[in-house]
Order: structure tokens, then sequence, then C-alpha cells
């Protein structure tokens, strides 16, 4: 079986984000990039598939040469190869139809990713994807089995979970669950070794127009000031609730 996990390359989630060029734009500087938490799910099922089942596991990004570490990463977790196709990821579609390329020209027989990337939360990528490929789709997957060509695959859905089968090929779009956080795998030294002699193919993007582009970025509020209410004046905590929280 041949596999391959698409890797977004994101700001670890406590970095602190600032933007540029009048709020356009994002701002990389001093800023630690890592693997998308829940591309790292699928990944670490991926290895497992390779351990049990002898499956081939590559890694892909659609992204700069800064990415390159968040892939050798990767590598020195236990994949086997790593692509990186040369351009920004300007928006969903384009970077899914480069992956769509990556999936056609390799016959890879399962495409896992991340259900969404921690910095755009899109949420966009994986369902493109099956479709560009022709691929069947499972999203919000949280367990997954595969026998021969045959997948039992467990999604969540609006107040529970849903039981699905399937055959390969096939995408799905993971989460936390797939994997238990306690597995997610640690590159140790003898991976980091090893991740220096493992190939990583750069290629060349296909022609695709950007179908969205961010007009603006805008931080959160910052919270307000914590008021502090005496125990004995329930009144003025309901007013309060009532009127500026308007909570009750």
């Amino acid at each position: 079986m041949k596999i391959l996990v698409c890797i977004s390359h994101v700001p670890d989630t406590t970095a602190k984000i600032n933007f540029t060029n009048g709020d356009t734009e994002f701002d990389a500087n001093g800023v630690q990039f890592v693997i998308n938490p829940n591309d790292e799910f699928g990944l670490t099922r991926a290895i497992w598939f390779k351990e049990q089942a002898g499956a081939t596991v590559t890694v892909v990004n659609v992204g700069g040469p800064d990415a390159e570490a968040t892939l050798r990463k990767a590598l020195a977790i236990g994949a086997d190869e790593a692509i990186r196709v040369n351009a920004t990821p300007i928006d969903g579609f384009f970077v899914a139809k480069q992956l769509a390329e990556v999936v056609k020209t390799g016959g890879y027989d399962l495409v896992i990713a991340g259900k969404e990337s921690l910095d755009y939360n899109g949420a966009m990528v994986p369902g493109m994807l099956a479709g560009l490929t022709g691929y069947d789709f499972v999203n919000g997957c949280i367990k997954l089995d595969v026998t021969g060509s045959d997948v039992t695959a467990v999604r969540e859905i609006d107040g529970g979970k849903e039981t699905i089968s399937a055959k390969l090929p096939l995408v799905i779009a993971g989460q936390k669950g797939l994997v238990e956080e306690k597995d997610l795998r640690i590159p140790n030294m003898r991976g980091i070794m090893q991740a220096r002699t493992k190939a990583l193919t750069i290629l060349e993007p296909v022609a695709a127009n950007a179908t969205t582009k961010a007009v603006k970025f805008e931080k959160p509020a910052p919270k307000s000031a914590v008021k502090l209410i005496s125990p004995d004046n329930l009144d003025e905590l309901v007013n309060l609730l009532h009127n500026e929280a308007k909570v009750i």
C-alpha cells in the first residue's frame, strides 16, 4: 500500500502572531514553524501501517524552502521519502491542485490529510483533493483500519460517531483521535540521522489559478478588564451579567 501524507507547515500555537503591509500579510519573522497537529495524527497512523503492514509512506508539502525542516522532521519520525512542491500555498484550491498532480503521478492508494490546518482553519483542501482525483472521501476521520483494499473508518458527526466502509483508493481528512496523543512520535537521534539520507524531491507547480484572496487580517479584540463584585452584592452581579455581558 502506498500512502501519501499531506503536511502543512504552520506556526507553533505558542507563537506571537503579527501582520504587515496594512494587515494584509502574515509576518513570519521570529515565528517557529511545526507540523500541523492534525497532519501529525495522520502521519503517525501512516507509520503504524508501515510497521504493521509494510506500507510505504511519502510526505508532501506545497511551500517554499523554509518548509523543508518540517519535512525532514516527518522523515525523522519515519516517513520513507518527502516531496516539496515549490510554490507559495496561496489558497486552498491552488494547494489541492498541486497535491492532486502528485497523487495522480505517484499512484497512491491512501491519501491522509489533516482535517484543517491550525493557521487558516480552512478545512477545504482534503475535500477538493478528493474531487480532483476522483477518490472517495472520509471527513473528520478518528479511526482508520485497512485490510487489503477494504477500509473501515470512523468519523465524527453531529452528536455522535459514524462507522463506514470504503474501498481504496481513498482520501481521508484526519484529526485528533486518529491516534492517541501519547502515541505521537518524537524523532530520536537515529531517525534524525536517517532523515538526512532520505530522498526529498522538489517539484515545480502545475498551472492553477487561485480562487480566493486574503484581503485583510485582524486579531481578536483584547479581553476587557475583569470586574470584581462583592459576594454580598448579587443584584449588581445579575445586572452586569444581563445588561453588560448579555449572557442571561
